[in-house]
């Protein structure tokens, strides 16, 4: 008997797939978009936490479009990538304004929502609507890259081209939410980065990079470029009543739409900090007290961060405004802030100015 790759997936999916998994709960578009978009880059141990929080949180659509946006941010953080957050609410909006509150039923109308493409729109018709669509996550690429030995970086172009080819010759009509899921636990859980498991593939018998030994060595890697390395001071300002002054980061760029706190380049000498502290957010500042730092790494370069305590004599006389706040420092965690800086915040040997 001749077995398609769909038949040997279903297969293997039926006795070792992964079922119990939170989205496959009720798995409406909603559901089912939320999951995705918090799985991209993020591993599913670490999204499962993230997910049932903020499904208890925001369990519809409308829920998350009314949301204030710090809200939503506050659920997100620790997952990384906020433009995924912003662009979730966004298309939440999309939806409830423009669809009435129900997800399109079209590759093309779902693609339009903001931080959908292609693989996204093509899982919620698929694990939501049984509606035949080929994915293209990370798992389902290199699961397709080492079964057709499909060379070079799938970044590129001409080599992505490729493997959407191959996933949409192997989606098959009947099962397709099955078969969607088989085939991206078969990268999360056989066929993985380091290691696989060859010996327990359902496809390893006609997987040419298991034949000829390229395992590790599909897909290629991103080509290696050193990232460039910045550094920024980082200034916790505190009143003599313990507000911690808090400053919003801009909209896009690293960090957007997060509380923060406010930063300044390490051009400016630790002496003219409590000075040009003054001039730039309007508050009085002394006692310039340097922190042990530490370096944190994105994706396209390498922060050091050198944290600064300065205080602000009396209590917080500057009126709040949207991008500027003073917050009682035990609360200041809890906002929707990034995760090193709530690690700074939290940090045992950091006391109290007061």
């Amino acid at each position: 008997m001749t077995y398609s790759v769909a038949s040997r997936l279903l297969e293997w999916y039926d006795q070792h797939g992964r079922k119990e998994l939170p989205w496959h709960q009720d798995r409406t578009p909603y559901r089912v978009w939320v999951s995705e978009i918090m799985l991209q880059q993020t591993q599913v141990a670490t999204v499962i936490p993230y997910y049932q929080a903020f499904m208890a949180r925001f369990p519809d659509v409308k829920s998350l479009a009314e949301a204030p946006v710090d809200d939503v941010l506050q659920h997100w953080s620790g997952l990384g990538y906020y433009a995924r957050a912003r662009n979730l609410q966004k298309a939440a909006k999309a939806v409830t304004n423009d669809h009435g509150g129900e997800f399109p039923d079209t590759q093309d109308e779902l693609e339009a929502l903001p931080g959908i493409g292609r693989s996204t729109a093509a899982a919620i018709l698929a694990q939501a609507r049984g509606i035949r669509a080929a994915i293209l996550d990370g798992n389902v690429k290199r699961v397709l890259a080492r079964y057709h030995a499909v060379h070079g970086w799938p970044g590129k172009t001409a080599v992505l081209n490729e493997l959407w080819d191959h996933a949409e010759r192997h989606t098959p009509d009947a099962r397709v939410r099955d078969y969607t899921q088989a085939i991206m636990d078969l990268g999360a859980l056989v066929c993985t980065r380091r290691k696989p498991d060859c010996g327990h593939c359902p496809l390893s018998n006609n997987c040419t990079a298991h034949a000829e030994g390229l395992t590790a060595a599909l897909p290629e890697p991103k080509p290696k470029k050193a990232l460039p390395e910045k550094e920024t001071w980082l200034l916790m300002i505190e009143d003599d009543e313990g507000n911690l002054l808090m400053e919003r980061r801009p909209p896009s760029g690293i960090w957007g739409g997060l509380w923060s706190l406010p930063e300044m380049d390490t051009a400016i000498t630790l002496d003219e900090l409590p000075e040009i502290a003054e001039r730039q957010l309007g508050i009085a500042c002394e006692d310039a007290q340097p922190l042990s730092g530490f370096r944190h790494t994105f994706s396209h370069y390498h922060l050091h961060i050198h944290p600064v305590r300065l205080r602000h004599a009396g209590t917080s006389s500057v009126m709040d405004d949207d991008n500027l706040a003073w917050h009682p420092r035990a609360d200041a965690p809890s906002l929707g802030v990034p995760s090193p800086i709530r690690k700074l915040l939290t940090r045992p040997e950091q006391p109290s100015l007061i």
